[in-house]
C-alpha cells in the first residue's frame, strides 16, 4: 500500500523557518517527481514547489527566494524547506509523489499519490 507521509509542520512567529519532510513508501519510486502543495481555509489548493528525480526544480512565484526543496532518492523522501515564512504561508501543506510523465510539475494533476497534510500557521 502507497503511503505518503509528511511531518514537521507547527507554529512558527513571521520571519521564522520550519522544515517539512515527505517521506513515501509502498512502491518503487525510482523516477518519480516529488511536489508541494498547499491550501488555506476558504481557498484553493496551490502549489508551492517541485522537484523531479534527477533533482530539477520548480516554484511558484510567491515562494521563490525563501523556501528550498529538495530530495533524498534513496529514501524516498522529499523536503520543503521554509525560511522567512510569512503569515500569509499559513495552511496546510500537503506532500505528492507522481510517476515522470508529461504533466506540468505545477498541476495537482501530475500526482498520483497524496499525503493527509501537515499544518503550518505562522503568527505575525
Amino acid at each position: 500500500q502507497v503511503q505518503v507521509v509528511e511531518s514537521g509542520g507547527g507554529l512558527v512567529q513571521a520571519v521564522g523557518s520550519l522544515r517539512l519532510s515527505c517521506a513515501a513508501s509502498g512502491r518503487t519510486f525510482s523516477g518519480y517527481r516529488m511536489g508541494w502543495f498547499r491550501q488555506a481555509p476558504g481557498k484553493e489548493r496551490e502549489f508551492v514547489a517541485a522537484i523531479t528525480w534527477s533533482g530539477y526544480t520548480q516554484y511558484a512565484d510567491y515562494v521563490k527566494g525563501r523556501f528550498t526543496i529538495s530530495n533524498d532518492n534513496a529514501k524516498n523522501t522529499a523536503y520543503l524547506q521554509m525560511n522567512s515564512l510569512k503569515p500569509e504561508d499559513a495552511a496546510v501543506y500537503y506532500c505528492a509523489a507522481g510517476a515522470p510523465t508529461g504533466a506540468p510539475l505545477g498541476r495537482a494533476a501530475a500526482y498520483a499519490y497524496w499525503g493527509q497534510g501537515t499544518q503550518v500557521t505562522v503568527s505575525s
